[in-house]
């Protein structure tokens, strides 16, 4: 069970800290981080480089969340470690691990996006019901509000909330999926800090209707 959690931790951060964001940009001639808001992830992209940029950008950094925890929920499926399938523990752990990657990556001096897209990748594996309601949210805020920030705030308080009304009870059989989805919505919120004073003081930038 120890070398089990030990390979997905190790395999999540890896892989979420592979700076799509950073490795796209340069494509184009650009220094992500010294660019725009000067942060390795798909929004920046997409307003500096542009929008299939930031497109490619986005998906794969989901597809680094959704294989970081998917690929134990499929290796260790039915395979019990005393007496306990821990199928699930080990992919939220996969997740949580290419999150910690993804935000402090050790390819770029542990600087990181801020894990929106790593998000939604992770829970569409892990709980998919939970995070299209997330994603209903989102697109419903930005929609009506153009600040991707806070349609990412708002997704993020909302995965607990869907997650509890779905069934994952903080102490029924479901309860790993509701406090993952608790951790996340504060590490998202942590990670959005700046983007909520900006809020907060009306200078938080918003994406315009061209």
């Amino acid at each position: 069970m120890i070398l089990a959690a030990v390979i997905v931790l190790a395999a999540g951060y890896l892989l979420g800290a592979i700076p799509f964001a950073v490795l796209i940009a340069k494509k184009h001639g650009i220094d992500i981080l010294k660019a725009g808001s000067g942060n390795p992830g798909a929004t920046n992209v997409k307003r500096v480089v542009g929008k299939k940029a930031g497109n490619l950008c986005f998906i794969l950094d989901m597809l680094k969340g959704f294989v970081a925890a998917g690929w134990p929920l499929v290796a260790f499926h039915g395979v019990e470690f005393g007496g306990h399938v821990w199928a699930v523990e080990l992919g939220v752990s996969g997740l949580i691990a290419a999150l910690l990657g993804h935000s402090f990556s050790v390819f770029i001096h542990f600087k990181g996006g801020k894990g929106v897209a790593t998000t939604i990748g992770g829970m569409l594996a892990l709980s998919p019901f939970v995070i299209l309601i997330g994603l209903l949210v989102w697109l419903s805020v930005f929609f009506s509000s153009r600040y991707v920030s806070l349609a990412s705030l708002c997704m993020a308080a909302s995965l607990p909330i869907a997650s509890y009304f779905l069934g994952a009870w903080p102490y029924g059989e479901g309860r790993v999926i509701f406090w993952i989805t608790l951790v996340l919505a504060l590490l998202l919120f942590v990670r959005h800090r700046g983007n909520i004073a900006r809020l907060m003081n009306g200078t938080e930038s918003r994406f315009t209707k061209k």
